[in-house]
């Protein structure tokens, strides 16, 4: 009997009505599809089919490859009650088989599940009544000033438990410590003694300060899983129990010696998990200090001027197109475009540059940079969630809740940890019971509750998250935006670079850089007159010669006649006199005899620079060279991926002899020049067929194609929404620093999280057997686990005292 469904899809990509027929024809190929219908107009497509025989998944699949694309939403939601990784599994396994849920996954760490779905098909509330039934809260992320202070609850509430647990445990503590010989001359009350006493004690840690673990450990069982607290539990538990019988079995002896009881054992543990988690949750706290500090650099209030006055408004309150009023010294609010003064400002938030950068009427300004000496009146052009700023704020974001593959490994691992543990539990607890110690119930369950507390899996699940999230925010913080976990790890593979030349080697904008006069001519008289000459062309070079001679302090005119010569250069009459300026044919042509500085010309083109004869008057007078210049920093940043042992590829469309020019100057081992933007990512793909691991280093504009295709694209930048979209890690600083420093934060990550994952799986793993043959007390046990937890969150942060020392990063503190 068919199971009918329908589903609704939303498409984007369609251009014409022949793209919807396209698609309905092979939906309704697909087996088990009864019907398909597209609707051109509302760009959506309904299915009905057979449940039984396919899935909206290879609807989806069907029209991707058709080249089209269904629209998800993509929403985050935070949890509550989560404790250990088996949780997180469990959640985003019940998620992902949800209809219409596409991708689904939580991080433990951040406590957060990111879910992309088909909003026709699955609703949000449909989700949290899903995740409810597993015994979990799911609800919409909330701000981050109010998940800032439902931490510092969290923290709260822990401190007051531990207290609670800890004063009513330290008497049982002191009544076990006195067991061994080197501490029985410690004196201990009589009445402590007294398994009634005891029990009175550890009653309260047990069920109240426990009760999270029992909650735990009903909602894990009742959803067919197991968890942390499904083994804290019932570890506590066998040994209150089993003291219980013991006391008792001490009372109707007649109260003769000393019981030997487990009731501390079992406060101990409690009281140490709960202290555990108190700084699992304080150090986790810390691991979102790079976001806290990024919108902390935010403007608060912007003065804005509306109805013809100013006001100081919040900056929520500010909208495109509002003027906004920034004096001296005070933050930029919003990303915008100066259309009154001119002042310097400080950018190094965004671009890492310290000296401050002149703007006036006309110039971009980003939101969150600092205004230093003269006051500007901006027009908003961006605001909200899509200024600069909260893009880089995104793009962290995002990268610290999603997955590397690493962590997928770890995932897997920690599913199915629990049932294994519990499992090896029993089974020690029988070969005890029926061989080792045969029919002494006290010696069987000892080994069984320690393996019990102590395999706990809660370090396995922090070990991956919290070095992303430690390490992808301190990269923010030192200008290198990670896009996705998965990209913070492969970056270590990288071992080839290449370099976009233009913006990425140079600076991107050519600058005047030599001038060869002939004897009889003056420097100031000829830039005067080639200035003046220039100024009326819209040639980018000749933007360069009248720039560069403005920044000499020359005045230059207007010219009473000008004409462009294309392909040749310019003519103009400037004060009365004749100039040229442009190449060898256009002196050839005018019959003027450049031979005497021919082998100075040569010689600047050699060096990759455009040089431009002048005449004045029918006299040669001289050569004037522009160039894209080299960065400051390039030379030392590629000598510095040299040091990491990197091939360095320059990947440019100039031709041969400029490219060749600035990679000898720069140090690069090879040039591949001459190359349109299309065909940059065939030669990627080239590259890539030798067996190279493949960096892409462009604008993340016309580099778009090769930064896809590349094993890792890097665009370089100031941190606009085009540069980041661009590519899988942005560069903020705009230099080849970034690069070096990139491969080196994921390098020091992954072997901090293979740090961690081997605190977490082989503790677990090496201390299983010595609690199965009987060599670790209970409490001993709950220690250890506890402060495993511990030791994995505080080793990924260390990641956020990862210094940037001149030239890049240095070694962690």
């Amino acid at each position: 009997m068919m199971s009918q469904k329908e589903a609704t899809l939303q498409i984007s990509g369609m251009t014409c009505a022949a793209c919807a027929t396209k698609i309905e024809k092979t939906l309704s190929k697909i087996e088990g599809v009864e019907k398909a219908n597209v609707n051109f107009a509302i760009e959506k497509t309904k299915v009905v089919y057979d449940d039984a025989k396919t899935n909206v998944k290879a609807f989806e699949e069907k029209i991707n490859k058709l080249g089209y694309e269904v629209v998800h939403e993509k929403q985050t939601f935070d949890i509550s009650g989560m404790t250990c990784a088996a949780c997180a599994n469990k959640i985003e396994k019940r998620l992902s088989k949800l209809d219409g849920v596409s991708n689904t996954h939580v991080n433990f760490a951040l406590e957060n599940v990111t879910v992309t779905f088909n909003q026709d098909q699955v609703t949000s509330s449909e989700m949290i009544e899903a995740v409810k039934k597993l015994g979990y809260t799911l609800k919409p992320e909330t701000s981050k000033a109010e998940t800032a202070s439902n931490k510092e609850k969290e923290v709260q509430h822990q401190t007051g438990k531990f207290l609670f647990a800890a004063i009513l445990t330290l008497p049982l503590l002191w009544t076990m410590v006195t067991h061994f010989e080197f501490t029985s001359f410690l004196y201990v009350p009589d009445m402590l003694m007294n398994p009634w006493v005891q029990l009175t004690l550890a009653t309260p840690v047990q069920f109240i300060a426990g009760a999270q673990f029992y909650s735990g450990a009903y909602k894990a069982l009742r959803s067919k899983s197991a968890n942390m607290d499904v083994l804290i539990a019932l570890g506590t538990t066998v040994a209150f129990l089993y003291s219980i019988f013991l006391g008792y079995e001490w009372h109707v002896a007649g109260q003769l010696g000393m019981a030997d009881l487990y009731f501390e054992a079992a406060a101990v543990i409690i009281t140490l998990v709960i202290l555990g988690k108190l700084f699992e949750v304080r150090a986790k706290g810390r691991t979102g200090q790079a976001i806290q500090k990024l919108l902390g650099m935010q403007a608060k209030t912007a003065r804005i001027i509306r109805d013809g006055e100013e006001k100081e408004v919040a900056i929520e309150e500010v909208v495109v197109g509002d003027q906004v009023v920034v004096r001296p010294g005070e933050k930029v609010p919003v990303d915008g475009k100066i259309i009154k003064g001119q002042s310097a400002v400080d950018e190094s938030m965004i671009t890492g540059e310290s000296i401050p950068v002149d703007k006036k009427v006309n110039d971009g300004v980003i939101g969150s940079t600092i205004n230093k000496n003269g006051m500007l009146l901006v027009e908003a052009t961006k605001v909200g969630k899509d200024t600069a700023l909260a893009q880089i704020v995104k793009v962290v974001e995002e990268a610290q809740g999603s997955k590397a593959d690493i962590q997928r490994v770890a995932d897997k691992v920690s599913g199915v940890f629990v049932p294994v543990v519990v499992v090896i539990a029993i089974a020690t607890f029988l070969v005890w019971y029926f061989i080792v110690a045969p029919g002494d119930l006290r010696a069987a369950l000892v080994p069984m509750i320690t393996i019990l507390v102590i395999a706990c899996p809660c370090a396995l699940g922090l070990a991956t998250p919290t070095s992303i999230m430690a390490g992808s925010g301190r990269a923010a913080e030192l200008g290198v935006l990670f896009k996705g976990g998965e990209h913070l790890e492969n970056t270590r593979s990288i071992n080839t670079v290449v370099l976009d030349k233009t913006g990425t080697v140079t600076k991107g904008e050519p600058e005047l850089t030599d001038f060869i006069l002939q004897d009889d001519f003056s420097e100031d008289e000829v830039l005067k007159l080639v200035g003046s000459a220039e100024k009326n062309s819209e040639h980018p070079l000749a933007e360069a010669i009248v720039r560069g001679v403005l920044e000499k302090g020359i005045t230059v005119e207007e010219a009473e006649e000008f004409e462009a010569i294309p392909g040749f250069g310019i003519s103009a009459v400037v004060n009365g006199r004749k100039v040229f300026v442009g190449t060898r044919k256009l002196m050839q042509q005018q019959q003027i005899n450049t031979s005497e500085l021919e082998q100075s010309m040569s010689k600047l083109e050699t060096e990759g620079k455009t040089a431009m004869l002048v005449a004045i008057e029918q006299r040669f007078a001289g050569i004037i060279a522009v160039a894209d210049t080299v960065k400051d920093t390039s030379k030392e940043a590629i000598k510095r991926m040299h040091d990491l042992g990197l091939e360095v590829i320059m990947l440019t469309g100039d031709n041969e002899r400029t490219a060749a020019a600035i990679g000898k100057q720069v140090g690069i081992d090879r040039v591949i020049a001459e190359v349109v933007p299309e065909q940059k990512a065939d030669e990627i793909k080239k590259l890539q067929q030798e067996g190279k691991k493949v960096a892409m280093v462009g604008d993340g504009i016309n580099d778009a194609p090769a930064l896809a295709v590349a094993d890792i694209g890097m665009a370089i930048g100031t941190g606009t929404d085009v540069a980041i979209e661009a590519a899988d890690i942005t560069l903020m600083r705009g230099d080849l620093h970034s690069v070096a420093d990139s491969i080196i934060i994921s390098s020091k990550t992954m072997r901090n999280i293979k740090q961690n994952l081997f605190f977490a799986f082989f503790y677990n793993s090496a201390s299983i057997p010595i609690a199965a043959i009987g060599l670790l007390a209970p409490w001993v046990a709950g220690a250890a686990m506890a402060f495993s937890s511990v030791s994995v969150v505080l080793n990924a942060l260390r990641l956020q005292r990862l210094k940037l020392a001149k030239g890049g990063v240095a070694n962690v503190d």
